[in-house]
């Protein structure tokens, strides 16, 4: 079969022959149709990640789409290693095959999984969102953050604050149903006091998708200017700005912050798949936004780099 293979350890992958897979017990043989360029998958790909592969050739890819042998169209995550999602075929235990909804094409469910999944989760299985909340996210300008937004909405939060840097895409953000904005592009006294504003008026769930020196101005921020023992749940998802931050012992001491993290290994299995079942059901009738680049999976090499709000999606040609 073709595939997307990585044959060395943060090597670019190349498009080449690979041994198809075998099934075995309690697995499913998928013919995949589509997967995502996820930071996981790239992370994953370049050693970073703390769920990589050290075996190599591996084919790369966390997720895709694809079809069962009987026919049935499914999204399906974390592939028996070393076959990932780009490839021709792939073998997944069957709990982790997720029927699509009829009205839900491919390329959208491939692209919007993980990313609509790691808000949806975090809301639901980490913060347990009470509906009418206010939630604060985080580094709402990426793809995630987008999403994280409309999910937020969706699931009941009663007003979205949304941060980040791109100011045209902060500014789209009203349309998908943030209620406030704040710019991260301002100097820390200005953005701890804007942050202040926002957290006098009190604020249940924030969704960090940054960490580094802005989650570090929220932590101090909340820390002062929340009412008296308000709970605030801050659920770390992401680090796109850094991977560690300062945060003194006595923001925890004097509020009533709750520090969480969501993602593989915080939530159990099943109730991560549940989170994306739910996810993928919701897409169409709720009407999530998701902007994609469906690319041949054939021209994994001139499009691995690539970095946008469009999400890349490598298909191979398979037709359901």
């Amino acid at each position: 079969m073709k595939a997307a293979l990585v044959k060395e350890l943060g090597a670019t992958p190349v498009y080449a022959d690979f041994t198809e897979p075998a099934v075995t017990e309690g697995m499913a043989r998928v013919a995949v149709v589509a997967s995502a360029l996820s930071h996981v998958t790239k992370s994953r790909a370049s050693g970073k990640h703390y769920s990589a592969s050290a075996t190599f050739p591996f084919v790369p890819g966390v997720d895709g789409t694809g079809v069962l042998e009987d026919g049935t169209r499914v999204y399906f995550v974390l592939p028996e290693a070393p076959f990932g999602g780009m490839a021709d075929y792939c073998i997944v235990e069957k709990a982790r095959c997720i029927p699509l909804p009829a009205a839900l094409d491919d390329v959208t469910a491939a692209a919007i999984a993980i990313p609509g999944m790691s808000s949806w989760a975090a809301l639901a299985e980490r913060a347990k969102l009470v509906k009418g909340e206010t939630v604060l996210i985080n580094g709402a300008t990426g793809v995630s953050g987008l999403l994280a937004v409309q999910v937020a909405k969706y699931l009941g939060a009663g007003k979205v604050i949304a941060t980040g840097r791109n100011a045209a895409t902060l500014q789209s953000l009203k349309a998908l149903g943030a209620d406030e904005t704040i710019s991260l592009m301002q100097d820390n006294d200005a953005l701890e006091s804007a942050f202040r504003q926002q957290f006098q008026q009190g604020i249940g769930v924030v969704l960090d998708y940054l960490w580094g020196q802005s989650a570090e101005l929220l932590l101090a921020a909340g820390a002062k200017a929340l009412p008296e023992a308000m709970p605030l749940r801050f659920v770390q998802i992401g680090a796109m700005s850094a991977a560690t931050i300062t945060l003194p012992g006595a923001a925890l001491r004097s509020s009533a912050i709750e520090l969480m993290g969501s993602g593989i290994g915080s939530i159990p299995m099943p109730r991560l798949l549940g989170s994306i079942q739910h996810l993928l059901n919701a897409t169409v009738p709720a009407g999530f936004k998701i902007a994609t680049n469906a690319v041949p999976l054939s021209q994994v090499e001139d499009h691995w780099a690539n970095e946008n709000q469009a999400r890349t999606v490598f298909t191979t040609g398979f037709q359901p």
